[in-house]
């Protein structure tokens, strides 16, 4: 199989689960805590090499236990973490998440040494993003890092696969060079400068935000749309997905479950549909079981649900 690399975050996922969310001032009591391997980058790593991919996690820890943890769990999984740098002046990467019954979330994040990977530190492993098939990029390490990795893997020749979270603005530059863009709805609108108070949520008007993109020189623009599953805008077509249903435990990650799924698949030589077909399945099964790393399922089970669908 092709080579997939993930340039991203790795994090401790401090994950409480509460009956309800707070509202500012208030205590509630928690039902359970857990800890889990986490991070955008981390996450599609881990996606991946489950469900076969040969996967490079290029990325930093802090000089910590939790540090050290990471790497290891993350290698678990079967992927190579060679790329992954330790600081020893910054702690490792943090998110405080918080779900709810019905497998809602919020989530904190405290950047740590995901916030000190800066460019200089990515050069090191710019070989491997040159010999990469398929670049999958987040926004939880510094955007000019994310922009460098972008230009390296497009120079050679890689699809880049861009999943704008945390939802934050982005270059123009950075969406032209990727060859799609995989925004969930509360992404595409920071993405495009828009707010909830003033855009609908039809098929239409995420179709009009994503157009956008493209004149902003996005070339596909792939969006995540939860229990309505995904929508497909190109310059040529609008194509959709629907999405398996399941039932949700907790959607922590759910997004990284599709990137990496849909990141094999493409790297096995699959159409778009197929690999996005395939990337739903994943996510589906993701939302099932509670955690990050830990809720990325098998081959097996990708290809079960896929046949029994």
């Amino acid at each position: 199989m092709s080579a997939i690399v993930v340039v991203g975050s790795l994090n401790a996922d401090l994950v409480v689960r509460v009956p309800r969310f707070a509202v500012p001032g208030e205590t509630i009591r928690g039902e359970r805590f857990d800890v889990f391997p986490g991070g955008k980058g981390g996450n599609q790593a881990a996606a991946a090499a489950r469900l076969g991919g040969h996967v490079t996690m290029v990325g930093q820890v802090g000089g910590d236990a939790q540090g050290a943890w990471l790497r290891e769990s993350l290698q678990a999984t079967g992927a190579d973490v060679s790329r992954v740098g330790i600081d020893q002046s910054v702690s490792s990467g943090v998110a405080l998440i918080t779900t709810t019954a019905d497998g809602q979330n919020t989530i904190v994040f405290v950047s740590g040494a995901n916030g000190t990977f800066t460019p200089d530190r990515l050069a090191l492993s710019v070989a491997q993003l040159r010999q990469a098939a398929i670049v999958l990029l987040q926004l939880e390490i510094p955007i000019a890092t994310v922009e460098r990795a972008a230009a390296e893997a497009c120079s050679a020749g890689a699809r880049v696969v861009l999943d704008p979270a945390p939802a934050m603005a982005v270059p123009d530059q950075l969406l032209a060079l990727a060859t799609l863009v995989t925004p969930n709805e509360t992404e595409l609108l920071a993405l495009t400068g828009q707010s909830s108070a003033d855009v609908g949520t039809s098929d239409g008007d995420i179709d009009a935000l994503a157009r956008l993109l493209l004149s902003r020189g996005a070339r596909e623009v792939l969006v995540k749309l939860g229990a309505r599953g995904v929508r497909l805008i190109s310059p040529r077509e609008v194509t959709s997905w629907p999405a398996f249903p399941v039932e949700v435990v907790d959607t922590t990650a759910a997004g990284d479950a599709f990137g990496g799924a849909l990141a094999v698949a493409l790297a096995e030589g699959a159409g778009l549909g197929s690999a996005i077909r395939f990337a739903c399945a994943a996510a589906a099964l993701s939302v099932t079981r509670a955690g990050a790393q830990p809720s990325m399922p098998t081959r097996a089970e990708v290809d079960t649900l896929l046949a029994r669908s």
